[in-house]
């Protein structure tokens, strides 16, 4: 049985090795944030950290996430980081649907966690792969910029 440590809190989990993190956030944890997109790694809907890195949690199996820290949109709030990005998701109107920003979110705290002051190529090459159906991408590189010039 895996034990997982998500957002701080150690959980066992009584699923197969090869389940994928994404299904164990959802279906057995009742960790809605995180969201199902493509199921293949291309959208980044499902993103979510591994020891502070942006991963796609469709595909990674639960034994790979064992031992890692894995935190979710739930906690990411709860960072310096995180609880600035959202600010600034709210300041720059961010959503209009909605179902992308937990793993848009996610990726730019990981960009922002590892480089701080991030320049416009440098956030559009990191948010390279997420995919906003509305079309937010003005938008969401305002809010990232804007942190990273605060």
């Amino acid at each position: 049985m895996p034990t997982l440590l998500i957002n701080g809190q150690r959980r066992d989990v009584d699923v197969p090795a090869d389940m994928p993190l994404l299904w164990v956030l959802r279906d057995v944890l009742g960790m809605t944030g995180t969201k199902y997109g493509c199921g293949i790694a291309q959208c980044g809907v499902c993103t979510v950290h591994l020891d502070g890195k942006a991963v796609r949690s469709c595909v990674l199996p639960v034994s790979q996430a064992e031992g890692h820290a894995i935190t979710t949109i739930e906690a990411v709030g709860e960072t310096e980081m995180g609880a600035q990005l959202q600010k600034a998701w709210l300041a720059h109107e961010v959503v209009q649907c909605g179902y992308c920003q937990s793993g848009q979110i996610m990726a730019a705290v990981a960009l922002l966690e590892s480089n701080p002051k991030a320049n416009d190529e440098e956030i559009v090459t990191a948010m390279t792969g997420n995919l906003c159906r509305c079309a937010t991408y003005t938008r969401i590189r305002a809010a990232i910029k804007s942190v990273s010039q605060a």
